[in-house]
This record gives structure tokens, sequence and C-alpha cells, in this order.
């Protein structure tokens, strides 16, 4: 077994463990990435590209289904499966490639395969074959797709959402457990596709979204093409007696129970960080009771030592923008340790790529109802009469957003609606700018834009802001935690 020594190790070589060790090497230090599995990231292979290829051809297939509404015929739609599933693996490899040219970029001597443990703080060892010894050590070690053991026990027709991007050909049925993110867009595009779909959701929860009002309207717009189950659980997964799928038993609010047969079952429950087999006792770092290391999010610092983190492990948001600029945080401050900086963190901003689509934007209102509860202000506006929308036939939804009394400055918002995917970045660039909402609107609109929407959500929050109560004085000191 040889020993290295580098000035920082990077265990994890996806997005943000590639990004930690460009920063860290362009800082002027010795750098080491470690990687126990295939090069290539979750975006690229299982997540964000690919399954936007697999919704790009469900909008294909709903906008002919569409069309006859515009006084368009274009004939019946005839959905090719196996070609559907070419194209997505085929541009899939495609985006891996780009990935990969990036990873052969990188010096042989800078990069390790195998799985990575703690020895000490500053020592792991590589599989059998290496070990090293770093100034500093950057944990970007990713997450896994969860799906219960009881479930697995079912056989192979139990999978998780990255076996979706290797089928050949898409299935008759599948039954979508969970209703976040991955659930949502995957279970939607599988039903415009022509496939049975059944969503369970354990409760009334959907995508990213807190506001009440807007989760009310999330779930009437999309239960009509969609079958969601809402305060359904699993009560049991067993193998159909054919042995070509599975049997799923629900359980409703009431306790009722209804089994179905399905070819799949999609575990889409969550996502588990990587961290139960690195060794992190031998870290000497603080854990929290998930086993996840205890961590400042605009340092990436694991305490007071030399370790950081970055990305899905961290389990904070999982998603590809946050864990590049965690990776770069974190990349820079191990290169310099033990001078540590705290690093840019931009306005949250989360997508799902459903159609309506939606959006959050900075504060949640579930956390502004902590944070500032009785001192914010909501403005709203239905996309069910907003004129771009109606000309494209697209005019469902509903944007909720915030500000704070005193200030009137503006704090977030979510929404489902058309192209939310536009006003989330239009409304997340306002929010980290700063900017008041009588600001915001002295900004221009177009006509007929879907933006315009947008302006008349914010005149109702100016007129809310103008009701401002009497106990409320300027708010300067009551802006959400950083």
């Amino acid at each position: 077994m040889k020993t290295i020594q580098v000035d920082v190790a990077v265990i994890g070589g996806g997005t943000a463990g590639m990004t930690a060790h460009r920063a860290a090497r362009l800082d002027g230090k010795r750098v080491v990435m470690i990687e126990s599995g295939p090069y290539g990231t979750t975006c690229a292979r299982v997540g964000c590209m690919p399954s936007k290829l697999l919704i790009a051809a469900a909008e294909a297939a709903h906008a002919v289904a569409a069309a006859p509404a515009f006084g368009v015929f274009p004939g019946p739609v005839k959905i090719d499966g196996k070609q559907v599933m070419a194209r997505v693996r085929s541009e899939r490899d495609r985006f891996v490639g780009f990935v990969l040219e990036g990873v052969e970029a990188i010096p042989e001597a800078e990069k390790l395969q195998g799985h990575a443990r703690f020895l000490a703080p500053n020592r792991l060892q590589v599989d059998d074959h290496t070990i090293v010894e770093a100034g500093s050590v950057v944990i970007a070690t990713g997450s896994t797709p969860i799906v219960p053991p009881e479930w697995q026990a079912a056989g192979e027709r139990v999978i998780n959402s990255d076996a979706v991007f290797d089928w050949t050909d898409l299935p008759a049925s599948v039954a979508v457990v969970g209703s976040g993110v991955i659930g949502l867009e995957l279970g939607q595009a599988l039903a415009r596709l022509g496939v049975r779909v059944s969503l369970f959701a354990r409760g009334t929860k959907l995508a990213q979204l807190s506001d009440p009002r807007v989760l009310q309207e999330a779930a009437t717009v999309l239960a009509k093409e969609l079958d969601i189950r809402f305060q359904t659980s699993v009560a049991r997964v067993e193998k159909a007696l054919d042995g070509a799928g599975i049997l799923l038993t629900s359980r409703d609010g009431e306790g009722q129970e209804k089994t179905e047969s399905f070819e799949y079952l999609l575990a889409a429950i969550g996502r588990s960080p990587n961290v139960h087999d690195i060794g992190l006792d031998a870290a000497h770092i603080e854990l929290d009771r998930h086993g996840i290391p205890v961590y400042d999010k605009h340092t990436m610092q694991c305490g007071t030592s030399a370790i950081f983190i970055a990305g899905d492990v961290d389990n904070d948001v999982p998603l590809l923008p946050e864990a590049a600029d965690e990776g770069r945080i974190a990349g820079d401050n191990a290169a310099r340790y033990p001078q540590v900086t705290p690093g840019l963190r931009r306005t949250p901003l989360a997508i799902a790529f459903s159609e309506p689509q939606i959006a959050t934007v900075g504060a949640t209102y579930q956390q502004l109802s902590i944070s500032h509860s009785g001192h914010f202000a909501i403005g709203s506006v239905s996309f069910s009469n907003q004129g771009r929308s109606r000309v494209m036939l697209q005019n469902q939804g509903l944007l909720r957003v915030y500000a704070e009394f005193g200030s009137k400055r503006f704090l977030g918002a979510e929404m489902i609606g058309p192209r939310a995917e536009h006003l989330g970045h239009l409304l997340a660039w306002a929010c980290q700018a700063e900017l008041t909402v009588p600001a915001m609107l002295e900004m221009p609109f177009y006509h007929p834009v879907i933006e315009e929407g947008v302006r008349t959500a914010l005149r109702a929050l100016v007129a809310h802001l103008d009701t401002e109560p009497e106990h409320v004085a300027d708010c300067a000191d009551c802006t959400p935690a950083p």
C-alpha cells in the first residue's frame, strides 16, 4: 500500500466534488479527488438532464393532444416507447460525455479510484491500495435514493428513479410513491406518454410547496390529469404471482386498504446522504442525530476542524446549483485553512418541471410564518384570466409573493403556473438584490407576457403593505436569518 501527501483531499467526484477540486487547485494547492463509482454527476447520469429529456417527450405528446383546442387537428397520437427511451439514453450519454471530458482533463496524479474511509481527521485509506495524508478534507460523497428493504424484497420491479433512465421501452403501468419533485415530474411525464400512473402521497404536500393556497391550487390543477392519492400510504408490496410486476396494497386516511397491480413501483421518497460507510467516527467531528456532520452553511466547515462538506451529502438542499456553490466554498476554505471565510450563498431557488411548473423563491411561506409571524404581507395573482396565459391555453395556477412590513423589502414567492422557471429567476434576482416592492414595480413590463402576472401580484402586495399593522415599526431588524 502506498502513501501520498496532499494539501486537500476531496472525497467524491460529482458536482460538489469536482467544483471543490477545481477551487482548491486554483488556489495553487496539491489536490486529489477520490471517487468510488463511475465518473459523471448525478445530474447528468440520472437526475436533472435525463428527467428533462423524458419531460420534453411528454410535453410533445401533450401538445399534440391539446392542439384541437386551437382548431388544429393533427390526427391520432402514436407514442413509440422504444424511440422515446432511446433518445433519452442517447442524449443522457452525451451529457455524461461532457462531464467525463472535464474529468479526463484532470491530471491522473490528482485522481484516485476507490472507496475512501477516515483513519484519522487528516488521514484516509482508499480501498487497500493507498493512504492519503491531507492538510484538509472535503466530504462530497453525495446521496442515494431510498428504497425500504421490505419493498426491495418484492424483487427487481421495485426501482428508484435512477433505474428509469435505463429502460429500453415504456412500461404499461407504474406506481409512483412520493409526491416530491422527482415523483411528480416523472409521474406526470410517464402519464402523458401513455403509461398508467398512480401517485401515492403520505400527506398533502406537492414538490417543494409550503403555502397552503398554492398547495391547494397545485393539487386541483394536477389532479385533472394525474391520479394522485393524497394521505395514502403503502401498506404492503409483493411480487405478482406471474412474476411480471408487483402488487401494491395502499391504505388511505380512513384506514381503507386497496390492492392493485403495476408493472413497476417507483420509489421517490427521498435520498439518503452517503455518510455511513466513510469512517466518520475516526474524523472526530460532531454529528447530528442523523449522523450528518454538523457544519457552518456559510463556510461549509465542520466545527473548527480541517474537514469541510458540500453537496447532497450535507442533507440540506439537493440541487445542482447549491452543490456547485457549496463545492466552491468548501474547496476555497479547505485550500486556505485555517483562514476560513464565508462564501456567497445565493437566494434559494427551486423549480419542479411539472406542467404547470412549480417554483419557490427566497423565503418560503412556512419559513416566514416562523421568522416573520404577523410581520409579512402577501400578494397574489391567479393565472386563470391572465392574458398571455389564456392565449396559450395555459391559464391555470397561482402566484403568491411576500414582503416585509415597514421596509417593504421583497422576501420570496411560491407559485404553480405557466413558465414558472422564468418567473422564478426574475423574482430570485429581485430578492437577492434586496429590492423593495415599489422598486420592483418601477421595472419594465412588456405586453402581452406572463410576467404581467407578476406585476399584478406585486400591486396586490403593495396594497397589503399599505395596510401595515400599527404594531409594526420599520422591521429593519426582523429580516430572515441568512
